[in-house]
């Protein structure tokens, strides 16, 4: 049922599948089985299709959200750029991507842009404070163009927590700009393209545009290459992680390592716990389908 699973995942979000996409999220290479088997879906009524569209729901209004989503996107594209651009050349970035609803193509009014950020090694959490104090007195905090929630550090490139959550995300993630670390990323996360074998590896790094860093940036980077930016990056890492044990007391620590993630090669800003969110509810899904349709759907781990 790997075409079953893909429509399950992005019901999720309310987000109808075409054809096409349900192969590019389908764990089987043979595109032809999967066809086969949504038509048998549809024939059965356990799917719909609805212009062109497959949906686990008979709501045209998805197909029609979606469509609205899709133009967003591609409206607040260059936006997008313009801000990944600037991100870039912020000290110690060595690449920016967009992840999130953006990566996936869609983009509403309550949406924003997500990026996932690369920085040199050992001066992560320098990068992300000067980011966050520049959003916070240039954007007045506001995140809706500029959440940066996610970085990794360039000796740190491998996501530990490989589950269908993440390797969609990686999958989907957009490269904007880049020094060669998006490519090492890629080559260290290979094992998302064994979950989605018809995706292509690293998609859109021919089209990374390198990243110039200016002048204050370059003397910003020399002056805390030394031991005075070693001490800084452990103190921003030390006094971030004390204020969101405080802020986000009600966590385990077993869901705050994982949300709110804080070492020196990855620093992650998930308060609502989204991922497990997610595959729990993801395999309620699959439960009341196997319950409903006599079906078996492998659970999902977080």
């Amino acid at each position: 049922m790997t075409s079953l699973k893909a429509l399950l995942y992005f019901s999720l979000f309310k987000y109808p599948l075409t054809e096409e996409e349900i192969i590019a999220f389908s764990d089987s290479e043979d595109a032809t089985a999967i066809t086969t088997e949504l038509e048998a879906l549809v024939t059965e009524g356990v799917v719909y299709k609805i212009n062109g569209f497959y949906s686990c729901e008979d709501e045209p209004a998805q197909i029609e959200r979606r469509i609205a989503g899709n133009e967003g996107a591609r409206n607040i594209a260059e936006k997008a750029e313009r801000m990944s651009r600037l991100i870039s050349k912020f000290p110690f970035v060595t690449g920016v991507g967009i992840s999130g609803a953006l990566s996936k193509g869609f983009y509403d009014e309550d949406g924003d842009i997500d990026f996932f950020i690369i920085t040199s090694k050992r001066r992560l959490w320098v990068a992300r404070t000067i980011l966050i104090l520049y959003k916070k007195i240039f954007l007045l905090n506001s995140k809706k163009y500029f959440c940066v929630n996610y970085f990794i550090a360039e000796n740190s490139l491998e996501i530990e927590e490989k589950n269908l959550f993440t390797a969609t995300e990686l999958v989907t993630l957009i490269p904007m700009f880049g020094n060669g670390s998006f490519h090492k990323f890629y080559k260290t996360n290979h094992w998302a393209y064994k979950v989605f074998p018809n995706r292509i590896l690293g998609n859109g790094l021919d089209q990374l545009k390198e990243i110039k860093k200016p002048g204050i940036t370059k003397f910003v980077e020399k002056i805390l290459s030394s031991r005075l930016g070693e001490r800084l990056d452990t103190f921003f890492l030390r006094l971030t992680y004390k204020k969101w044990k405080l802020k986000f007391s009600s966590m385990n620590q077993e869901q705050f390592n994982v949300a709110m993630k804080s070492t020196k090669g990855v620093s992650k800003h998930h308060p609502r716990g989204f991922q497990n969110k997610v595959i729990t509810r993801l395999n309620e899904k699959y439960e009341a389908y196997e319950k409903k349709y006599n079906i078996t759907l492998n659970k999902e781990h977080a």
